[in-house]
Parts: C-alpha cells; structure tokens; sequence
C-alpha cells in the first residue's frame, strides 16, 4: 500500500513544481470560453418604464445577451415617488453594475425608461458611452396623461406618471436635447387615429410625434402597441442592429 501512494504524491509534487515556476502555464491555456464573460463583453443598460419591473424586459435582454451583449436590467420603483429621485437610485444602481468597464455601455429604454436614461446622461456620461436606443419614449409626453390626470387611477399612481404631460415644465419636456448616439423606435397601431385621444397614430399610450426628438441619428416606425413593443421579436432585432451599426436596418 505505501509503494502505490510512493507515485501519485510523487507525480503531484511535480505538477506542483511546474506551477510555481510558471513551466505549467501551457498546460492551460485560456479558452474562448474563458474570454467570453461579461468583463470582457460590451455593456447594455436595460431600463423598464412606468408601473413596470425589471422582469418586464427578460425577453429584449434575454435576445440582447444572444446577440453576444452582457444585458444589465435596472429597477426602479416609479409609484408614489418623483423622476429626480428615480434617476438619483438608477445612477446609484448603474454607478455599481458598470464601474471599470472597458469595453462600450450601451443604454435601451422602454417608455419612461428612456427619459430616465436621458436624465442619466445628463447629471454624468460614462467615458466609454456606446449608442442609446429608445422605444416609445414620450420624448415630449403624451397628451394621454394630459387628458387623464385628474382620474383617480392616474392621481394615485404618483408624481413621475403625472410628469410625463406635454406642458413645457413636464419631465420629458426639461431634460436637454441628446448629445449622443441615439436611434429612436415608435409604435402604432391600425386604427389609432381614430378610436383615442390620443393626437396623430400612436402605440395606445404615445403619440408617434412625441418619440421624435432632435438629435436623434436614426428613427423606425414598427407596427407594435406600447406594452407588446418589449417582446416584439421586430424591435429586438433593430435595436441590436442600431447598437451594432448606428442605424436601424432597412
């Protein structure tokens, strides 16, 4: 029994030489599979919009991490509380998801996700920014609120939903022009000219005419209501195109 022990001790003192003087290095080399991890992918920050959660954009991150993106979703709470103190908790949460990285971030907004990305952008601005894109972001409200802010529905759903208004003091309307890389996504639905109160097509909750914001390198009109336009195959796949070229795919 002692001579059996004698050569696998013996052995792995050997392979323990090796490693200490650097001789065992090529014994494992690093893989794709090592090098591919989230450090060493690019960064998209994914924001979820009003009354949602994080686990609302699982299918556009999930797609966006196929796409070979390390996806990041940020939470928020928007009831009962103001746009400043959702982007004062979204900068914290960014500021400890996104420090060191080396390689671009990128930022995706639904709704009232992409206003909080703008204000984001605003207060500070990663060295490394990548492209934004916007999907059925109120860039200049919605006359949807504007007709049912006085709704007991609307009253208590809190301050950051009677923000998004049209009037010139509304969130979306204070926030600076963008200044970066931005593609912007609306949607619209058949008919919607005509059976809401809402100006012009729209998506059931945001005018087309409000996505459009100067600045902006690129913009597409997909056939999508509002809420469905996170889980539309057709927005997914622009959305990675416009963060992989700066322009939206024709």
């Amino acid at each position: 029994m002692i001579k059996r022990l004698h050569k696998p001790n013996a052995l792995l003192l050997i392979l323990t030489v090796l490693l200490i003087t650097g001789l065992g290095c090529s014994l494992a080399p690093i893989t794709e599979a090592d090098a591919d991890t989230p450090q060493n992918r690019e960064t998209v920050v994914v924001l979820h919009g009003l009354g949602r959660s994080k686990a609302a954009m699982w299918l556009l991150a999930s797609r966006l991490e196929d796409a070979g993106y390390n996806a990041v979703r940020i939470d928020y709470d928007s009831f009962r509380t103001t746009p400043n103190l959702i982007v004062d908790a979204v900068t914290q949460d960014i500021e400890r998801c996104c420090e060191n990285r080396q390689h671009p971030i990128h930022f995706v907004g639904h709704s009232m996700g992409g206003l909080i990305i703008r204000a984001y952008l605003d207060r500070q601005r990663p060295e490394n920014l990548g492209r934004v894109v916007m999907i059925g972001t109120p860039n200049h409200g919605t006359d949807f609120v504007d007709k049912y802010r006085h709704r007991w529905w609307l009253q208590i759903a809190g301050e950051a939903a009677l923000a998004l208004g049209t009037d010139s003091e509304s969130f979306p309307n204070t926030l600076p022009r963008p200044d970066y890389p931005l593609g912007v996504i609306a949607g619209y639905r058949e008919g919607s000219m005509h059976d809401d109160p809402i100006a012009g097509p729209d998506d059931g909750l945001v005018p087309v005419y409000s996505t459009l914001i100067e600045g902006m390198d690129d913009f597409i009109l997909i056939e999508s209501g509002h809420s469905a336009m996170r889980y539309d195959k057709n927005v997914a796949l622009q959305t990675i195109y416009f963060l992989k070229h700066g322009q939206f795919e024709r």
